[in-house]
């Protein structure tokens, strides 16, 4: 889990085109952390080559925080980059 994550964080994010930050609203009033991408290319495990059709990708974090603002202070300091 730690792994898929610091690899969301650090590679998958960043490669997002005109990427400008998260949205606070992508976290539920239970503090889990909710993000769609426009394709699963992103990930560098992926293979360009073998994919037949580029297809969506939505992934949900699931936290033990029990409210929004927990959560976001976790993601923050997990290292999610928020909008400002």
């Amino acid at each position: 889990m730690y792994i898929f994550l610091e690899k969301l964080v650090k590679i998958v994010i960043p490669r997002i085109r005109d990427f400008k930050g998260i949205s606070e609203t992508c976290i539920d009033q239970h503090g889990n952390l909710n993000l769609g991408f426009p394709e699963q290319t992103l990930f560098p495990e992926i293979e360009y080559d073998k994919v037949d059709r580029i297809r969506g990708l939505e992934v949900t974090v699931v936290t033990e925080a029990k409210t929004h603002e927990n959560g976001k202070k976790l993601f923050e300091v997990v290292g999610v980059p928020f909008k400002k």
